[in-house]
């Protein structure tokens, strides 16, 4: 039986299993093994699976599964997580700026001891729905304004809006935002692929900042108070529903390291 090296890292309580996969040895394509890895009972156990792969232009490429199996769209946690691990293997130095080839296009980032900052794509376009906002980051997901996250059923809440036909065919990821306040926010999420509630999730804070611009009028500088942490996410105007230079940043840790 093949044995597979594989790392663990968090950020904000969002796992995940990394794999370095420059020679090629993974089979990226087994969805049945990706998601018998992400298992938490039979398996390493992870909300989803990096691998690491070469890139002809940037560092190197992410490419990203769901705790499913499937091949996602682009994960923000996902991409901090993969940014620390590139360090520790020494792909990329500690300290520099570097770019990483993800899903959605080329990635920014920098790595400082365990706070990993991420430059994510622009923003362009926000869907106005009578009960919330929906918008793509990298992955998409529906901004549902609530007066306290804590007291959300996030599972049944999440799971009625996930499938909705709003967002049919492939359905969207939910987050349940707070008001803000000082330019904090609270916020929870339903992440599809997972089909449950995660701790964190990187493209659904960056939704939720952006989401909260929107509905207040102010601010460009939000500290989004999730189960696992906080997240801080800044970015720019270009115009009334233009985002650009939006930055995600927060801790990404080694958790450990095994073969399997």
């Amino acid at each position: 039986m093949k044995k597979i090296q594989f790392y663990k890292y968090q950020g904000t309580g969002n796992d995940f299993v990394l794999i370095d996969n420059r020679q090629g040895q993974f089979d990226g394509s087994d969805q049945s093994l990706i998601e018998s890895l992400c298992h938490r009972r039979f398996g390493i156990g992870a909300d989803g699976l990096m691998l690491l792969e070469k890139s002809e232009k940037s560092s190197f490429t992410m490419r990203y599964y769901n705790s499913d199996g499937r091949e996602s769209t682009m994960c923000g946690n996902g991409g901090r997580c993969i940014a620390a691990f590139a360090v520790d293997i020494g792909v990329v130095e500690a300290g520099e700026y570097f770019s990483f080839d993800a899903v959605d296009g080329t990635h920014e980032a920098i790595v400082e001891s365990d706070i990993v900052s991420l430059k994510m794509v622009d923003v362009e376009g926000i869907r106005k729905l009578d009960e919330g906002l929906f918008l793509d980051t990298g992955s998409p997901h529906f901004i549902k304004f609530v007066d306290d996250p804590s007291q959300i059923d996030v599972f049944k809440e999440g799971t009625f809006w996930r499938n909705h036909e709003l967002f049919a065919p492939d359905g969207t990821n939910v987050n349940f935002v707070g008001p803000v306040k000082n330019g904090e926010v609270d916020m929870r999420t339903f992440e599809r692929g997972v089909e449950d509630e995660t701790w964190s999730c990187g493209t659904g804070a960056v939704a939720s900042a952006i989401g909260s611009f929107f509905k207040t009028g102010k601010g460009n500088r939000f500290s989004m108070h999730i189960p696992g942490g906080e997240l801080t996410v800044t970015f720019d105007t270009a115009g009334e529903e233009k985002f650009e230079n939006i930055w995600l940043k927060g801790p990404a840790k080694f958790v450990f390291e095994g073969a399997i």
